[in-house]
């Protein structure tokens, strides 16, 4: 048998890691808010004014499934989420853009402001229109 050893931890430095909070890095006053909508999702990505990703989130990362994702109820919890991370950053004010059909345009917005003294400046709509749209078929020969 051999010896026994005897196991000490330094308590200086144990309390000193458990007390070290989390810091953000960063600090932003304004930023780009984009909401994309369909008809069975919504992705909303927050960007500085460069167009670099801050965070993102949507519909289906909170846990709806299936047709509740498309919902303005869903949509307004990912803007209620990412709202409190971009206070969390000191953000003041944000330009928007909405892309999309969808049912949660608005209410990602709304969701987003709710949580923080958050001022808009713009909202713009940049929904893809088609011009033309496809060929219609050719008469059917009998």
């Amino acid at each position: 048998m051999g010896k026994k050893r005897v196991a000490t931890t330094n308590t200086a430095e144990a309390g000193a890691k458990s007390e070290a909070k989390k810091v953000s890095k960063k600090k932003l006053e304004s930023g780009v808010l984009h909401v994309q909508s369909t008809y069975n999702n919504t992705l909303v990505v927050f960007t500085d004014k460069k167009g670099n990703a801050v965070f993102a989130g949507s519909a289906g990362a909170m846990g709806f499934k299936g047709a509740k994702k498309g919902t303005p109820f869903a949509a307004a919890k990912v803007g209620e989420t990412l709202g409190e991370k971009a206070a969390e950053l000191g953000v003041k004010e944000i330009d928007v853009i909405v892309k999309g059909v969808g049912s949660g345009r608005e209410s990602a917005i709304r969701g987003f402001i709710a949580k923080g003294a958050i001022n808009i400046t713009s909202i713009k709509d940049e929904t893809p229109v088609p011009h033309n749209g496809p060929q219609p078929k050719k008469p059917r020969r009998v």
